[in-house]
């Protein structure tokens, strides 16, 4: 029986939404919501209506009968940290989305417009691996100050989905592998997948790991300080600086990796630089996590948009090829691994989990 799923997945200033029948897409669309649009409402929930009206209407223009479906998925938001999977949207968990447990987002919407929607035609709702996946192991939370215990905070959806989609291809338990899975986006993020749990991984949201395009990275902590206090720059301004405008913007002022590559084709030094220092901080990382696995890695998997990038993947290899083969992903297909998600709920592959 093939299953029929509507995916939402909310933005600051858009909501993509999607149609599957199982893995095949029937359709998507990117609804893009005008800056004046959204700042008449004062906060993230008072967005619901408004969106929900929006992607109802959309389906309506494209004839679907939301009668068909199955279940609808949508993109789970700021909760309080969770074991990865497929969650039931429960009522606790409606609560937290709309408090916004750990901050306001718009992905937040997700899971609430999922269950209003699932709930007019009476079938389930569901969210899967929200960036607050926290499976940390105990020994991984010590960060040298204990007011500042490190979080989990990454690409938990697109990390999940590329291990599962790796053990099934090889055919073997995502429970079973030792996995290193590097995230190369706007954000990067590094994980340690031992035996189906993220043991360690850099907070993507606050600055810890490699810089990449638009965020700082782990920086000198002393000098930090020192610039906080500085009288030059607000909270805010600092905030920026990390999460932003920092790693490619801050250097460089740009945040597309083929414009760096472009740059380095026209002799460029700076951009050649650059590249060779995001490529040497990432591998880095790396290396961090086979050791927290004890060097005992099945596969290296690398992901998001700059796996594109083949120069990138180059480097990566001849840095990390001695610790275990590569496998690529490239891209981020965030509306099929929601649909990933529930299906593997729906086909009884594994159990929905409770928030």
């Amino acid at each position: 029986m093939a299953y029929t799923i509507l995916i939402i997945n909310p933005g600051s200033t858009s909501t993509k939404i999607g149609v599957y029948e199982d893995e095949k897409q029937i359709f998507e669309e990117t609804l893009r919501h005008p800056t004046e649009e959204i700042a008449k409402y004062a906060s993230i929930i008072d967005q619901k209506d408004f969106r929900k009206e929006v992607i109802l209407n959309v389906l309506k223009e494209k004839n679907f009968d939301i009668k068909t479906l199955d279940v609808v998925v949508g993109r789970g938001g700021l909760l309080k940290p969770i074991p990865g999977g497929t969650y039931a949207v429960t009522d606790d968990l409606l609560a937290d989305l709309k408090i916004g447990k750990q901050g306001q987002h718009a992905s937040n919407l997700g899971g609430i417009l999922a269950k209003e929607i699932a709930d007019e035609v009476g079938v389930p709702s569901y969210i899967v691996d929200p960036v607050v996946v926290d499976e940390l192991a105990p020994v991984a939370r010590y960060s040298g100050m204990p007011e500042l215990p490190r979080r989990s905070i990454f690409h938990a959806l697109n990390q999940k989905a590329v291990a599962k989609r790796y053990a099934k291809e090889i055919g073997k338990p995502y429970d079973q592998l030792n996995l290193i899975v590097i995230h190369m986006g706007g954000g990067v993020s590094v994980g340690a997948h031992k035996n189906g749990k993220v043991v360690d991984v850099n907070n993507i949201l606050d600055g810890e790991g490699a810089f990449s395009p638009e965020r700082a990275g782990t920086v000198p902590v002393g000098d930090l300080i020192k610039l906080c206090f500085s009288g030059k720059y607000t909270e805010k301004e600092i905030y920026k600086k990390i999460c932003g405008n920092g790693g490619f913007n801050g250097y460089i002022g740009t945040n597309d990796m083929r414009d760096l590559e472009k740059m380095k084709a026209e002799g460029n030094q700076e951009a050649a630089d650059l590249i060779d220092a995001f490529h040497y901080q990432i591998a880095k990382d790396a290396g961090a996590m086979a050791a927290v696995l004890n060097g005992k890695v099945d596969q290296i998997i690398c992901t998001g948009g700059i796996a594109y990038n083949e120069p990138t993947i180059a480097a990566l290899k001849e840095k990390l090829g001695f610790i275990a083969d590569f496998t690529v992903y490239p891209g981020e297909d965030e509306l099929l691994a929601l649909a990933q998600g529930a299906l593997r709920v729906m086909n009884g592959e594994e159990q929905a989990q409770t928030y």
